[in-house]
């Protein structure tokens, strides 16, 4: 895969992630209906996600 695919990849990960996470703790609260809603295993979901979208990135940054 191209480096920017990788680069896209990570920053989509980490977007999701963050919505994961944030939606675990009960911080967003959208959807209403969305089943992750204040529920602590989907903050460690997330933070795992980001953490994944993160590596990501750095490997397509030390690419060339």
């Amino acid at each position: 895969m191209g480096r920017r695919i990788i680069f896209a990849i990570g920053v989509l990960l980490i977007l999701a992630g963050a919505l994961w996470a944030l939606q675990g703790a009960g911080m967003v609260m959208w959807p209403a209906s969305s089943f992750m809603l204040q529920q602590q295993e989907w903050v460690t979901y997330g933070v795992v996600t980001a953490l994944l979208g993160l590596a990501l990135i750095g490997l397509a940054r030390r690419r060339r």
